[in-house]
This record gives C-alpha cells, structure tokens and sequence, in this order.
C-alpha cells in the first residue's frame, strides 16, 4: 500500500501546523519547512479547509492555522478522506474489473482484510501522536526552511 503524494503533503503540513497551533503559519513557510511544492500546498491546504481540518486567514497576519486540537484529528479519517482510491488490485473495483478468477480468488480476501488492518490502526491514531518530538521535529524543520532559503538562488 502506498498513499499518495496528496496525502502525505497533508499529513506533513498538519505536523508543521500541529506544532505550532496558536500560530497562523503562511502555506510558504509549510512548504519551505517541509520540501513541498508551494503550488501543491496550495491545493491541499483548500481541501484540508473544505474538510475542516484547517481554517486559512487573510491579510497581512494570515497564513493557515489547525481549527481543531490536534488529539481530535485522527489520521485513519484523513487517510480516507483525502485518498481517491484505496482499491489495492483491480479486482477490488466490480466496474473495472477483468481478472478471469476474481469469483474465486483467495488472494483478494486477504488483500482487502490487510487494507482494513492498515486502515484500523490509523482509525485510533491522531495529529497528537504524530507530534510526539515536538522538541526534535521543531528545530529540523526551522534548520530545514533555512537551508533551503540558503541554497535558493539570489534574483
């Protein structure tokens, strides 16, 4: 199983907004901190405020700040909001489906029960136990930001 690039960005950009979450923090600084594409982020920062895991503020102070605590954003719900297809093998999917064997197969049974194993354990996870280093992740990511402000070239 493989998350999207999608998902991923939205998981590392609730982290950076999870360890600060009094802060409005601008989808740049989100993007530097954790080697994103800006444009990408932009994306992913409206959907993330569509699902109401966020909430975006305008103006000279604004940025994107958390709209909630981060022990009531379970990871599982995440996951299955932002990934467009969980179907793990063709067969998974009726419409799409020409494997001559799906009426039988054993190997689809365990495929999916590994997917809901994989989803269980997100379900009772949270942003909170994503931010357990907050001493740790913190100065990476600030050093990281300044790194790559560093290695930019000057216009």
């Amino acid at each position: 199983m493989r998350l999207t690039r999608f998902t991923d960005n939205a998981l590392r950009c609730l982290i950076v907004l999870g360890l600060e979450p009094e802060q409005c923090i601008t989808v740049q600084t989100v993007a530097e901190r954790m080697n994103m594409s800006y444009e990408h982020l932009v994306k992913i920062v409206q959907r993330l405020a569509e699902l109401g895991y966020v909430e975006t503020v305008r103006g000279r102070n604004g940025g994107v700040r958390l709209l909630r605590p981060a022990h009531e954003i379970f990871i599982g719900k995440l996951v299955r909001e932002t990934e467009e297809n969980l179907t793990l093998v063709e067969c998974f999917d009726p419409i799409s489906n020409t494997c001559p064997i799906a009426p039988v197969c054993a190997l689809s049974g365990v495929l999916d029960q590994a997917l809901q194993a994989f989803l269980a354990v997100l379900e009772d996870k949270t942003l909170a136990d994503a931010l357990g280093p907050r001493e740790q992740l913190v100065p990476l990511l600030r050093q990281n930001a300044e790194n790559r402000k560093a290695q930019q070239p000057v216009a």
